[in-house]
């Protein structure tokens, strides 16, 4: 973890927030805020919001996010929340269980203005597990691949939500095949079974980047990554129909962008 600045002895500053935990942050601020400085990917100007946002008016779901109860788990540091909100939701129930990363989505809600916003410390699977609130749309974007029983979520957002929107990478042979480094992370294959979906997952083990203070993975070692049919073949099995689907190359491998309703 980095020092803790306690006291500020120079005048108050939203760079000053930032700095809080300067060297850990992943997202850059907004676009129109080019005077900020903190990490370097743009969560905060993530085009896949607005994909999701499409797709589900596709689908039926009229104004997308806006007018919509929304959960959201793992929002990291709060880029997308950021701009759910800015689509005009009726809420957004973001739940992120890294007290740290959990700090700096309450500095980005207070830097950067997220009206209609709340964010939860505490895990989402038991939030989704105990609370039995109705959402219109759950997002989980960059969380399943950080799971060690991803279909469980899958189950629980079919049981709590209308529509969701998910990004994922996904474990894919032939990536594995062509991309030895990132590949070697990858161990033994196993059956598992949750909610009576039977399915295979693949053991991805973290390694040396557990030890950088800014990690945003899962609370284990290790977890277990899905291959894409069966995320999709688990949605449909717990009541997704309607489906819109892109897949990208991504660095760490193929990822899956989604956007599901009943």
């Amino acid at each position: 973890m980095s020092e803790f600045k306690h006291f500020f002895g120079v005048a108050p500053s939203d760079q000053n927030a930032l700095d809080l935990f300067a060297g850990e942050w992943s997202s850059s601020p907004p676009s129109h805020r080019a005077d900020l400085k903190a990490g370097a990917t743009p969560l905060f100007d993530d085009p896949r919001i607005a994909w999701a946002h499409h797709r589900l008016m596709e689908m039926g779901v009229e104004g997308g996010f806006a007018a919509r109860d929304v959960l959201e788990l793992g929002p990291l540091e709060g880029g997308h929340t950021y701009l759910i909100d800015r689509l005009g939701a009726k809420s957004v129930t973001s739940v992120e269980a890294n007290a740290r990363a959990y700090l700096k989505c309450l500095i980005a809600k207070e830097t950067f203005g997220m009206p209609r916003a709340r964010f939860l410390l505490g895990d989402c699977l038991a939030h989704l597990r105990e609370n039995e609130t109705h959402y219109d749309i759950g997002v989980a974007c960059g969380i399943l691949y950080h799971l060690t029983n991803p279909v469980e979520l899958l189950e629980l957002l079919g049981r709590r939500c209308d529509a969701i929107f998910l990004w994922t990478v996904f474990y894919d042979p032939e990536f594995v095949a062509q991309n030895p480094v990132p590949g070697a992370k990858f161990s033994e294959a196993l059956a598992m079974e949750h909610a009576g979906y039977k399915h295979t997952v693949h053991r991805f083990n973290y390694g040396p980047s557990l030890d950088w203070k800014g990690f945003c993975g899962g609370g284990e070692v290790y977890s277990y990554w899905m291959e894409k049919s069966e995320i999709i073949a688990a949605l449909e099995n717990f009541g997704f129909r309607d489906f819109r689907t892109e897949q990208h190359p991504n660095v760490h491998g193929s990822a899956l962008m989604l956007a599901a309703r009943k």
